[in-house]
């Protein structure tokens, strides 16, 4: 719906609102943990980056508003996208299922927790998986973090880390 959009306020306010619909969703998904992160990082944060961005340039005004042709090649990719995530949902253990249903509970959760001390010889297990055995994707994020700390200060034309 954003990208079908010409007016960049109005794209900003269904973003804004997908991204709080979705908090909502892992909240009620039992992810509080991802809820709370997309509600802050993606409703709170890069809306207000996105309005601060929009109220630092300049509209034009005075254009004729034209309509835009739809890319029916790239709208039917994105159904066909959709679909295929769909599929997987069937997958997914019913909400409440109980701990025995929830993957988190299952070999792997088990493995770490027997082996993570010998394994990294870090105590915390949650730092062992996070440092050693997810190491790339843990560096990926903070890479991610730190790219859009920098991107805020840009548009906030701030030169220096205070």
């Amino acid at each position: 719906m954003t990208a079908m959009l010409r007016d960049v306020l109005a794209a900003i306010i269904v973003f804004g609102g997908y991204s709080l619909g979705m908090a909502i969703l892992w909240v009620v998904l039992q992810a509080p943990d991802v809820g709370l992160t997309e509600a802050a990082v993606g409703a709170g944060v890069m809306t207000v980056l996105f309005l601060v961005t929009i109220a630092r340039t300049t509209r034009m005004t005075g254009l004729e508003v034209t309509t835009v042709d739809v890319n029916w090649s790239a709208a039917v990719l994105c159904v066909v996208f959709v679909f295929a995530v769909l599929a997987t949902v069937p997958a997914l253990p019913a909400v409440g299922a109980g701990p025995e249903a929830n993957p988190a509970f299952g070999e792997v959760s088990s493995y770490y927790i027997e082996n993570a001390y010998d394994d990294t010889h870090v105590e915390n297990v949650v730092t062992a998986v996070l440092v050693a055995y997810r190491g790339f994707d843990t560096f990926g994020e903070a890479t991610v973090v730190f790219a859009a700390g920098v991107a805020v200060l840009t548009v906030l034309r701030r030169e220096v880390f205070e």
